[in-house]
């Protein structure tokens, strides 16, 4: 679990990681802040777990009946949002989320930092609706929604990460599960802010694993490739958001025959389909196929 020092404090740091890897807590030095952390380096495995991170070994029998967080009215915390500095880097957490809003890559993470301490100084908890996040002030909630499948949770800010620079938010293990790319390991998600009092609906159940919502659509599509390992397409699917940060049109993955397709859109033209393909094409040297269905 990430903790946090105040610049005032000189903490030695080593470099960032893989998709799920958080730090080890460093010796709390001699102030009322939390120290910031070390981190070890894994080996990149696309789609996996690193280290002894993951799901846990008894989760609870529904995670999908685990509410999402409910917005209220909180002071923010005395030393989580004052400014800090982690792996070089200076971070200067905002003093209001008010009309907050971001789009990026999200990921998660689980067991391996499960009941240790937050950067609020909570416990973390994987089976909570709960997030961190480099500088939105702390605690925080806001409505995290899933590009490719439109799926949205709420969750508290209660902790400091990921500090990465190609992701935006860390998410509990039961919210990314919900928001249904814990297999994926991250997802293009947009950020909201919920003010306190803010009505929440109840999150829909996980997306199917195979098919997310509108593969069936009828329109036209851009394939990306057809693999033979779900898998495969899932690894794929998260390097295009992460590599085209640009594209907020939905990337499906749709099983038939014994293969699972990435087609991108509908798109309601021929000609917007193939604007968009050329900046794919350009950009991953990758040529999608025009699909009419």
């Amino acid at each position: 679990m990430f903790r946090i020092t105040v610049l005032a404090v000189a903490i030695s740091v080593a470099g960032c990681g893989g998709l799920f890897t958080r730090s080890e807590p460093a010796p709390a030095p001699r102030t009322e802040t939390r120290p910031a952390p070390a981190t070890e380096v894994p080996a990149r495995r696309p789609g996996a777990y690193y280290k002894d991170d993951g799901p846990g070994e008894r989760p609870p029998v529904d995670l999908a009946s685990i509410p999402d967080a409910t917005p209220r009215a909180e002071p923010l915390h005395r030393f989580a949002n004052r400014p800090y500095q982690v792996f070089g880097r200076d971070y200067a957490p905002i003093a209001s989320a008010q009309g907050f809003r971001q789009k990026g890559i999200a990921s998660w993470y689980g067991r391996r930092y499960h009941g240790q301490s937050t950067s609020s100084g909570e416990p973390y908890d994987m089976y909570a609706m709960t997030a961190a996040h480099p500088f939105l002030p702390i605690p925080t909630y806001v409505r995290v929604t899933n590009v490719a499948n439109r799926r949205s949770v709420v969750v508290r800010v209660n902790d400091r990460g990921p500090f990465h620079a190609d992701r935006v938010i860390d998410l509990s293990y039961t919210a990314a599960w919900k928001l249904g790319y814990v297999e994926a390991g991250s997802a293009l998600v947009e950020i909201e802010h919920v003010p306190p009092g803010a009505g929440v609906a109840a999150a829909p159940a996980a997306a199917p694993a195979a098919v997310p919502a509108a593969a069936d659509a009828a329109g036209v599509f851009l394939q990306l490739g057809a693999f033979s390992a779900r898998e495969s397409a899932e690894n794929f699917r998260a390097r295009i958001y992460r590599e085209l940060g640009w594209l907020s049109d939905p990337i499906h993955i749709v099983a038939a025959a014994g293969l699972f397709r990435l087609q991108v859109g509908p798109f309601r033209a021929p000609d917007d389909a193939r604007a968009i393909s050329g900046r794919i094409e350009a950009e991953l040297a990758v040529k999608p196929l025009l699909v009419f269905r």
